[in-house]
């Protein structure tokens, strides 16, 4: 699977290509046929209207010739997501070098239609809803020959409506969308501000799905559930309420009574539970429904590796004269999320009345806005995999399919509006170029907006809170229609104004208690420890960070020459201030890679080769990200707490060259594995500060005696000083235990520092195993700098001398491989044989061409061996090309292969 072409991966191509999508041959298939069922339009037909000479209203008739339009065998798919499921553009090709450029953007500037013949069995009592989900920028609404919606009503990305088709279907259906170019500054589209090159139809189309719905003579709006369990210390075993909410309404021109049956139940077994009513609807009037049943020794809903991810399904259905006339179901889960502002008007959260400390990442969707849920899957499963439990969306909400996922998954998120663009056109938004404020109708489509999100998301246990901006607060209106809509939907969780410390917040929802002060771009190890002064020292290890990291995330080898030029690639390593499109836009602060060249050269000393620039780069990438997640874990019970850290990024739009864990091809390197160690359950991490060390205990359930044992070796592999201490671990607590200042503090040359935890009273089971490497000088920050740049890095005036590493002599290193028990992993045993340290081993699996096998699972990685040790490691994987061998290397160790057993 690793090695097909992402597109392949993507949108499901048969190897044969793309066959013409048309309606003829499913004729006899309605696309609903009961009561209660939706389904989604599942292709479209897309042509520009500079290429189309027929008013909309005609191709809204069913049999019009659209064979020489470009088909999309997708439900939903943006301008140029459908291009490329046409076939008429490849990622491969995009995605190479500069080629992005290439593609006339000028085919976009015109309104472009998307078309879809389907089939239903209209009947008598039986009612039909065309239902979206947002379109961008915005979009007039065709039916069999009639106008549905014009652009004024269906407008903006996340404007979801549901339109009364009843009087306009037939057997035979066309259905068309002719949808306006998105301007970022004048429509509420989905912008990527400077994550990345926009896409050359700025995610113009029709993203989202669209549905068809039908019921019987009442309708219902979204199932709401909302839960109350009477433990307040949020132990398993309590008794929840669990009320069932939905809007009804009277389709018909006569006095209605229906009776309505709720269910919960959880998973397959048992009997579910159920309450019942009956209510009576006057002609076209609408009311609210309500039913309410008992959970006995609720199994509540917990993150990840707190406890169970348990969800219930709620149902609900309304029958009139003994026919069902509508049904709707919801999976939810019992958990209480709490947000309060500590002594330091700093966010910090609870859930289940537990202190939960945010660690995660900014989630970026695909630059063409194209979901695929094993992807996604798979990026979830490496944030679980580096002890994350939070994602941000900032304005990339995706599809309900990312949140049944992480409900699944334990994994937080943390959704909310985007900067940058329309979406925070205020007055008082310096930030931005001169734009249009909000007009009436734009407050309308927020209004639209936050409903259809609300409802969306309700349900959702792994949803943490919503942001109604981000770095900037709405205005008093939009504010107002912001909480007013979430109210209105029963919305459980908190409401955050925006997530940046600005002067300004709407009173209705109160400060942030967020910041938003970088860094943004490459700051040394010790950054993250130093913390005081707080006016001064932005990013530290204090507070609540809403995005921050050190600006790397450097791809191996192998990922750069998918989308990197030979040219490029010698760019990469030769011209280190030389700006890049696969950094960022060409006009933002972070198109260069400048900032961060000057510590890697400094540091480490200028790059001899490609590859002895990777190493440099990946080494400084483990280091920044396992510094700042082990700086926010160790300083979580600080006299300041650090309640929150969210990294920038996790992941890319598109094939990038930092702000991500692991590339575009899932492929996990320095970054993602930094933060892995920094991210176990229970670990011992350096303040490289203070010089001491602290134990974290990121578990609910893990207490008792521990063992951490220290050692420190010189270059020559010769103990400079050990010694072990005992402590006492608490969960979801972090604390110093050892000070080792007088052993690190400036030694001669370069050192490496090896920490280890153990259980003493578990046959010393280990828990977590560490190596830093230390210089005899220091990285100094100058925190008073104060230039046009502060806002996303802090310079430093001198830097670490890591240069005598160049000194390290070689060392030999064996490996032997065997199969796991169920054969889809390997246990990998990796020993030094030398007397010296073997420096930063990194290993990588691959298929019998040698392309990576993606995505994969280490134990470990970019590990360093003491002298004479041993160290066990395992690597799983999930489908794909099956592994032939274990590349292996490092800074004093050459590249070798080690064979998988059975693979030739």
């Amino acid at each position: 699977m690793a090695n097909l072409k992402r597109i392949v991966l993507l949108y499901g191509l048969l190897a044969g290509g793309i066959g013409v999508a048309t309606s003829k041959g499913c004729l006899s298939r309605p696309l609903v046929k009961t009561a209660g069922e939706v389904a989604a339009v599942p292709t479209w037909d897309v042509q520009s209207t500079s290429k189309v000479s027929a008013d909309p209203l005609v191709l809204s008739e069913p049999g019009v010739d659209v064979s020489s339009w470009h088909h999309a065998k997708l439900s939903r798919c943006t301008l140029m997501a459908c291009l490329i499921a046409a076939g008429v553009y490849n990622e491969v090709d995009l995605f190479m070098s500069d080629n992005l450029n290439k593609v006339d953007d000028g085919q976009f500037r015109a309104p472009w239609l998307y078309r879809n013949e389907f089939v239903l069995k209209p009947g008598p009592g039986q009612h039909y809803f065309l239902q979206t989900n947002g379109v961008t920028s915005r979009a007039d609404v065709f039916l069999n020959g009639h106008k549905v919606a014009d652009s004024t009503t269906q407008a903006g990305a996340y404007g979801g409506h549901s339109y009364d088709i009843t009087g306009i279907v037939n057997v035979s259906n066309a259905l068309v969308f002719q949808v306006y170019p998105t301007d970022y500054l004048k429509d509420f589209g989905v912008g990527f501000v400077d994550w990345n090159p926009a896409p050359p139809d700025n995610g113009t189309g029709v993203w989202r799905d669209v549905n068809i719905r039908q019921t019987g003579p009442v309708s219902l709006g979204p199932l709401r559930v909302v839960t109350k369990f009477g433990k307040s210390d949020g132990s398993a075993g309590a008794r929840a309420v669990a009320t069932l909410k939905a809007t009804v309404e009277n389709l018909e021109n006569r006095t209605i009574t229906l009776d309505a049956v709720g269910t919960v139940s959880e998973g397959a077994a048992g009997q579910p539970l159920s309450s019942s009513k009956s209510l009576t609807l006057q002609p076209f009037a609408s009311g609210e429904l309500q039913l309410e049943t008992t959970i006995d020794n609720a199994a509540l809903w917990w993150p990840v590796r707190w406890g169970g991810q348990t969800l219930y399904t709620a149902q609900l259905s309304i029958f009139v004269d003994n026919k069902v006339s509508d049904k709707t179901e919801r999976k939810f889960g019992v958990r209480e999320v709490t947000h309060h502002l500590n002594s330091f008007n700093d966010s910090s959260y609870t859930i289940n009345g537990r202190p939960f400390q945010v660690r995660g990442g900014g989630y970026s969707a695909d630059m063409f806005l194209c979901w695929d849920k094993a992807y996604f899957t798979s990026q979830m499963q490496y944030v679980m995999d580096m002890g994350l439990n939070t994602i941000r969306l900032e304005g990339k909400m995706e599809h309900p399919e990312l949140y049944e996922i992480t409900d699944q998954l334990g994994i937080m998120v943390m959704p909310g509006w985007e900067c940058c663009d329309k979406w925070e056109g205020w007055s008082y938004n310096d930030n931005l170029p001169p734009h249009p404020n909000w007009t009436a109708a734009d407050y309308a489509v927020a209004n639209a907006s936050m409903y259809h999100e609300a409802a969306m998301l309700q349900t959702h246990p792994s949803v943490l809170h919503f942001s109604v901006g981000s770095d900037f607060w709405p205005d008093d209106e939009a504010a107002s229609i912001y909480v007013s809509a979430l109210r209105a939907m029963d919305w459980p969780n908190p409401i955050i104004p925006y997530a940046a410390k600005k002067d300004g917040y709407p009173a209705i929802v109160g400060p942030p208690g967020m910041k938003m002060d970088g860094p943004y771009d490459w700051v040394p190890p010790n950054y993250w420890w130093d913390t005081q002064p707080y006016e001064s020292h932005l990013g530290a290890a204090f507070g609540f960070g809403s995005e921050l990291g050190g600006g790397v995330g450097t791809p191996e080898l192998s990922s750069l020459k998918r989308f990197l030029s030979p040219n490029d690639l010698t760019n990469l390593w030769q011209h280190p201030n030389i700006s890049m499109l696969h950094m960022t836009t060409n006009t933002s602060d972070f198109s260069t890679r400048t900032i961060y060249n000057t510590g890697l050269y400094h540091r480490y000393g200028a790059p001899t080769s490609l590859e002895d620039y990777l190493l440099k780069a990946q080494i400084m990438d483990y280091e920044a990200t396992r510094s700042q997640f082990e700086a926010y874990s160790g300083l979580w019970n600080a006299a300041r707490p650090a309640t929150g850290a969210i990294y920038w990024m996790l992941n890319n739009a598109w094939p990038g060259l930092h702000w991500a864990f692991y590339d575009y091809y899932l492929h996990p390197a320095g970054a993602y594995f930094g933060a892995k160690v920094a991210g176990r359950n229970e670990h011992v991490a350096f303040d490289y500060v203070k010089k001491s060390v602290y134990l974290i205990n990121h578990s609910l359930d893990q207490s008792g005696p521990r063992s951490i044992t220290w050692e420190v070796v010189g270059l020559d592999g010769k103990s400079v000083s050990k010694g072990t201490v005992s402590a006492v671990t608490e969960p979801n607590k972090s604390r110093a235990v050892v000070d080792l200042s007088k052993i690190t503090n400036r030694p001669q040359n370069v050192v490496f520092l090896r920490l280890t935890l153990s259980e003493p009273t578990n046959n010393n089971k280990p828990l977590s195993r560490n190596v830093y490497w230390l210089a005899p000088t220091f990285d100094t920050l100058d925190w008073s700098f104060d230039g046009d740049a502060s806002w996303y890095y802090t310079p430093v005036t001198s830097f670490a001398d890591f240069s005598s590493l160049s000194r390290l002599p070689k060392a030999t290193v064996s490996t032997m491989l065997s199969s796991s028990a169920n054969g889809n992993g390997l246990r990998v045993i990796v020993k030094n044989t030398a007397s010296v340290p073997a420096f930063f081993i990194r290993l990588n699996l691959v298929a019998g061409g040698g392309e990576d096998i993606t995505p994969v699972l280490w134990s470990d990685n970019y590990v360093t061996l003491w002298p004479k040790e041993e160290l066990e490691l395992s690597v799983s994987w999930t489908g794909g090309a099956r592994p032939t061998a274990v590349q292996f290397s490092g800074w004093n160790v050459e590249r070798r292969t080690a064979a998988v057993p059975g693979s030739s």
